[in-house]
């Protein structure tokens, strides 16, 4: 099953060569297609079958790449699938003799999914494919493909690369260098040793679900002190170089069907948090604990890779790369000059990677274009008129802007009296943030806008932060960043400016820090006077951006929320009819859907539907 690599001395296909990457299987399936090397699409399985993380074979994903392309499964001269199931099944193996017979329930509920899917991926892929292809499937390794993730789209000619996650076959850590057109990756950290795994143990000890609620406990970490730290280096010795050795008798993740212990509850003090009861100071102690390490040692990580490969570029990838804080220090205080970080981080950019692990890896093909993932606007459009029809056959009660200027200037206008707006535009955005495409807008300056949008829009915890979306030249004027500093992705958080903060009254502890105001655009700065944050610029989200000038114009203000557009536990709208359907769902104000503008007083009233019914749908863990 492992990768082939062809020919070198001449390629064999003279005309168009179309290159199809897949993960599936595990967490967050997704397609890739690239054509002579040009990304055309990518998209997670999620946003199509609406069931959040969805690991199965990507079937409608892939359907969306090849029609996006206009071509048939048949028309594709490889299919590349992000890791190697015989190495990781290898993996299993060996771990459950090592915790034998301890680990036996595990294995037993593990080894026949293995049975009946995994280890016949070939056949698996070719049902996906509905036996169209008849070309050569190659098998990156996982972490090759984070690396080739991080690398390849990236703006840089030349980097050090450090990919960091759970687990894929064996590695959890890898660092190297990508050149040109080739990426070598020189050492790594193999499982059962994983930040990846350290950081899921903690979000589940804290009650948040595993491969979903990480971003949940670093949102929640602010609001703690990080009492904790000196306990959790009982439970992974860090050396100077970054590396870590976990003591495995503190974690049941090997051999059993939790991430922890009993002994890890006991060197804590506490028992685990059950899923959605009180969040008590503990748990936010504890959440500041992990957060803190899992700084240190990325920023020792990045040292010694900057000290082995001596290059001044950094590219990031790997589920931990989601972890912006800790991207943010490690650009601010590490001794890399850049750092870019592949937007879809996990498991679902490793299908981009794969495939681009192919055209240039094993087919020697040169990078021709830098930064050619652009604002990772990859998945599915809806012209106008389209839209119209759909909003039409809705009954649904719209005006239509006649043109990009008039539109940014009634949307913005909506804006400053206070309205949320829901903000659908072009290609659906690659990876898990929302970027300007299918995104949540309100006014950052708002004292009331953070409590709105999180308990009447989204319907998840009061304590989790917005990201602020701002105007590139004019970052640093808000945010202590670089002048233009770069974030399209929304993967770095940054300190909001001490010109721009307000000083705090009382002495305020736990989630009342939420009811402290602490600068001028309090919607989007956390706890700890931080955001994260993604700037805009003309070339990139042409709309958005001018939005953001024409409220900036209006106002003074470069600033907005930008949130996601969905409610908790469901996948970001895809559609524009799942767009309206959340809209009248909530109390979302106002909808736009390209030129068209949705105001929710406006609509029929049997366009309502039953909140209780549409919430049920999706899980809230």
């Amino acid at each position: 099953m492992d990768g082939h690599s062809p020919d070198q001395d001449a390629n064999p296909f003279p005309f168009l060569m179309n290159i199809l990457g897949v993960s599936a299987f595990y967490h967050d399936a997704a397609a890739a297609l690239l054509v002579d090397g040009k990304i055309i699409a990518a998209a997670q399985e999620e946003r199509f079958t609406r069931l959040k993380h969805d690991s199965a074979f990507p079937v409608k994903a892939v359907e969306y790449c090849l029609q996006e392309a206009g071509i048939s499964a048949s028309d594709l001269d490889f299919v590349a699938f992000y890791e190697k199931p015989l190495l990781k099944f290898d993996r299993l193996l060996e771990t459950y003799l090592s915790f034998a017979p301890s680990g036996f329930r595990s294995f037993k509920m593990a080894l026949p999914v293995w049975l009946k899917q995994k280890l016949y991926l070939r056949r698996e892929m070719n049902r996906g494919l509905q036996g169209k292809y008849k070309g050569r499937y190659v098998f990156t390794e996982h972490h090759e493909s984070h690396a080739a993730s991080a690398f390849f789209p990236c703006p840089f000619k030349e980097a050090a690369i450090l990919t960091v996650d759970g687990v894929g076959e064996w590695a959890t850590t890898t660092y190297g260098v990508g050149k040109d057109s080739k990426i070598e990756l020189h050492e790594e950290i193999r499982f059962p040793h994983s930040l990846g795994l350290l950081y899921s143990a903690f979000t589940y000890y804290c009650g948040f679900k595993v491969n979903s609620g990480e971003y949940k406990l670093m949102g929640l970490a602010p609001y703690g002190d990080p009492k904790y730290v000196d306990q959790i280096y009982q439970l992974i010795d860090v050396r100077d170089d970054g590396s870590f050795h976990l003591d495995m008798k503190y974690f049941n993740f090997c051999q059993g069907l939790t991430m922890t212990n009993d002994a890890f509850a006991d060197l804590l003090g506490k028992p685990r948090r059950e899923s959605e009861t009180e969040l008590t100071a503990f748990y936010m102690d504890v959440a500041a604990s992990i957060q803190e390490v899992t700084e240190e040692i990325m920023l020792k990580l990045g040292r010694h890779v900057h000290a082995q490969t001596g290059r001044k570029n950094l590219c990031l990838a790997g589920g931990v790369a989601l972890n912006c804080v800790a991207n943010g220090r490690l650009l601010r205080e590490g001794p890399f000059e850049n750092v870019w970080i592949q937007p879809a981080a996990g498991d679902a950019g490793g299908a981009l990677g794969a495939a681009q692990f192919v055209w240039h890896q094993l087919l020697e093909n040169p990078r021709t274009h830098l930064d050619n993932q652009g604002p990772s606007y990859l998945g599915p459009a809806f012209p106008d008129g389209e839209v119209a029809t759909i909003l039409d056959a809705k009954k649904a009660v719209y005006e239509t802007a006649n043109d990009d200027d008039d539109l940014c200037v009634k949307v913005s206008d909506l804006l400053v009296s206070e309205n949320v707006v829901g903000w659908f535009q072009g290609r659906m955005e690659f990876g898990p943030r929302a970027l300007g495409a299918r995104s949540i807008l309100g006014d950052a300056r708002s004292g009331d806008m953070q409590k709105t949008m999180n308990l009447k829009i989204k319907f998840r915890e009061s304590f989790r932060p917005f990201a602020p979306v701002v105007l590139r030249e004019r970052v640093d004027e808000y945010f202590e960043t670089r002048s233009e500093e770069d974030s399209p992705y929304m993967l770095l958080v940054a300190p909001v400016q001490e010109s721009k903060r307000v000083a705090a009254s009382g002495d305020a502890a736990g989630l009342d820090k939420l009811k402290v105001k602490r600068s001028v655009i309090p919607a989007v700065t956390h706890v700890d006077n931080s955001a994260r944050v993604q700037t805009t610029d003309a070339d990139r989200h042409g709309v958005y951006h001018k939005l953001l000038q024409t409220f900036a114009k209006n106002t003074g203000s470069p600033v907005l929320i930008n949130t996601s557009f969905n409610v908790r536990g469901e996948p970001i709208v895809c559609t524009p009819d799942e767009a309206y359907h959340c809209f009248m769902c909530t109390d979302m104000d106002v909808l736009v859907l390209g030129r068209h503008i949705l105001r929710k007083s406006d609509q029929p009233k049997e366009n309502l539907p039953k909140r209780e019914e549409y919430l049920a749908q999706f899980s809230l863990d």
